[in-house]
């Protein structure tokens, strides 16, 4: 059983995220346990309401006039999805298909076989939100924006998002083809992409020129991120320079819990309240942090969007409430269930919420979001900073920065925007302690 909690589908486009390593981003973790399935009502006591459902499958079976369109499997999980939508918990409560569960548990280890893109579901569309740097799709030319249209000459019109996915990965070494509109292109384009492994990191940073600051990018809570994110740290606070953090957690999606706990203990002191788990009987769990870290200190801002659920929006939501960081950007997603996941014998599996979670001050964000101390809108087309550019930052790159949330943490974070040495500046040497 894994504790998770989901992103809500459907609302934009960065808000379902998802990396085509290829896999979805849309699940947010916790813990992993063995759980044993027990029927909750005996045989007996099921509502007598559901004899409506074999008489309804029966006149199908005996008299629907397309009978090649009679698919028992297709009917159960119809079926099951129904079930799960009446409960009314959005894109939180689902049901996987046995591809989709094996997506899912790929989907937080971070090293995939794909084209390396992130992608999502708009009014219909597959858009290619942006390409992996150095990935095989920014390889053979595929831009943020690019909508896919087919996938080896099927449509994907009519398609989850996830049966997409799966057209799209395969193993490494072997070709896809995509079809895609461009918008200021009149003509679809065929773009072939040899597939190749793909390992990403789920923390990326990097110093800023000639600025003291260092930014660092969550792009999900995978199991690694502890790891990840205390070598970052560690090297972070060794700095001879340490004007403070950006730490951007757009477009996160979530993962583990656990890891969203570890995180915020690296910024948190011991015993501050990071979040708290509220059950269908009102019993509570509360997580406290566990003070771990090489950043406790340091001058903080965080980014956040809609893109930001579940575990990126626990830390956004401690570290505003623990008045450690200032937050800067759009209200997040507003995701606020905890899901277990409960295997099907098919292969198949339920995600279920079992606990709501609340923030340090006891606010429910489900369907709400977290809100930023200063709000920037910019447009979801808008190119984030690249932390590659930034260790080595020139006058004509700063200038080109589009990223106004990034630019406005700057400026929170003490740099004057209009006469900073970012716009002479030169090659910073990162020097570190030994």
């Amino acid at each position: 059983m894994m504790r998770l909690s989901r992103t809500r589908l459907g609302r934009r486009a960065v808000q379902s995220a998802v990396v085509i390593w290829l896999m979805a981003l849309a699940f947010v973790g916790g813990n992993v346990s063995g759980y044993s399935i027990r029927s909750a009502m005996a045989a007996e006591e099921r509502p007598a309401q559901f004899t409506i459902f074999w008489e309804a499958w029966d006149y199908v079976v005996a008299h629907f006039v397309d009978r090649e369109k009679v698919d028992f499997t297709a009917m159960t999980y119809g079926a099951i999805e129904g079930m799960l939508a009446s409960l009314g918990d959005e894109g939180h409560t689902t049901f996987l298909h046995p591809d989709a569960v094996r997506l899912h548990q790929t989907s937080l280890e971070g090293s995939f076989e794909g084209i390396g893109a992130y992608v999502s579901m708009e009014d219909g569309n597959v858009l290619i939100v942006a390409p992996i740097n150095g990935s095989p799709a920014e390889q053979a030319g595929i831009l943020a924006g690019d909508i896919i249209l087919e996938v080896d000459g099927e449509s994907v019109k009519g398609k989850s998002l996830d049966q997409v996915i799966f057209l799209v990965r395969g193993p490494a070494d072997s070709e896809v083809v995509l079809t895609i509109s461009r918008p200021e292109v009149q003509e679809p384009l065929q773009v072939p992409i040899t597939r190749a492994p793909i390992e990403v990191p789920s923390v990326s940073w990097s110093p800023i020129a000639n600025t003291g600051i260092s930014y660092v990018k969550i792009s999900q809570f995978t199991s690694s991120v502890d790891r990840e994110l205390e070598a970052a740290l560690r090297e972070i606070s060794g700095a001879q320079t340490n004007q403070g953090i950006i730490l951007d957690l757009r477009n996160n999606p979530g993962g583990y819990l656990q890891q969203a706990i570890q995180a915020n203990s690296q910024f948190l002191p011991k015993g501050d309240l990071i979040l708290i788990e509220s059950d269908a009987n009102q019993n509570q769990t509360v997580h406290r942090s566990r003070g771990l870290g090489y950043a406790r200190e340091m001058p903080l801002v965080v980014l956040i969007n809609e893109g930001t659920a579940s575990a990126g929006e626990i830390t956004a939501g401690a570290l505003k409430e623990n008045e450690r960081a200032i937050l800067i950007g759009e209200t997040t997603f507003g995701t606020g269930t905890v899901l277990n996941q409960f295997g099907l014998s098919d292969g198949s599996a339920i995600l279920l919420g079992v606990t709501n979670w609340l923030t340090p001050n006891g606010n429910l964000i489900k369907g709400e979001g977290v809100t930023p101390n200063m709000e920037i809108t910019q447009p979801t087309s808008s190119k984030h900073v690249d932390p590659e550019l930034l260790r080595n930052l020139t006058a004509e790159q700063f200038s080109a920065i589009e990223d106004d949330q990034f630019l406005k943490a700057l400026e929170q974070l003490g740099v004057e925007l209009h006469a900073s040495p970012l716009l002479n500046a030169v090659p910073y040497d990162f020097v570190t302690h030994d």
